[in-house]
């Protein structure tokens, strides 16, 4: 069961909302207080799901603030005129209210969604930035084997993959200690 922070006092007042969430099988974390530490709070309680109402943002914090302390979805319950739309930022959602079941359940799950959408978009950048960075080292280790053994880009290429397939450590590794040997050795001339 999907644990939901309720973060307005005013969402929890007529008990409409918590009853909604209950009958669409979600467990309610009550947190009505308005105040600085939204972000702080919303990591404390383990949730799964925010729910807040537009006057959170009025103590200063955003859903961004929120989202880099906890990174959550995050539904934006507001008033039908509208204000507060520019504070929600990324990963979250919109309900009106007053608002209906079918739309709350469409605003989790799609606050859900987005969340799972950008949590995957973050790993596969990182794991690009790491590819690209061990790519990077190895050009300069070839580099480095060119000058110092006056081989070609190929010949640089299979000395540092043969090693790391003799020694069984990745190709980055190999690179990193041809590079590093070379810094030393270019201090010790200096």
């Amino acid at each position: 069961m999907k644990k939901v922070l309720i973060l307005d006092d005013r969402l929890l007042a007529s008990g409409d909302l918590s009853k909604c969430l209950t009958e669409l099988g979600f467990a309610v974390v009550r947190d009505g207080a308005s105040g600085d530490d939204v972000a702080e709070r919303v990591d404390r309680a383990s949730a799964d799901i925010v729910l807040m109402g537009g006057s959170v943002f009025t103590g200063g914090a955003t859903a961004e603030d929120i989202f880099s302390v906890a990174p959550k979805p995050i539904v934006l319950f507001q008033e039908a005129n509208g204000r507060n739309q520019e504070e929600t930022g990324s990963g979250g959602g919109y309900v009106l209210i007053p608002f209906a079941a079918p739309e709350v359940a469409a605003a989790l799950e799609l606050a859900a969604a987005g969340l799972a959408d950008l949590s995957s978009l973050k790993k596969e950048n990182d794991e690009l930035k790491k590819t690209l960075e061990a790519r990077k080292m190895i050009e300069r280790a070839k580099g480095v084997l060119m000058k110092n053994r006056g081989i070609s880009e190929a010949e640089a290429f299979s000395l540092i993959q043969k090693k790391s397939m003799d020694l069984r450590k990745p190709m980055i590794d190999i690179a990193q200690a041809i590079v590093l040997s070379e810094e030393v050795t270019k201090q010790k001339v200096e």
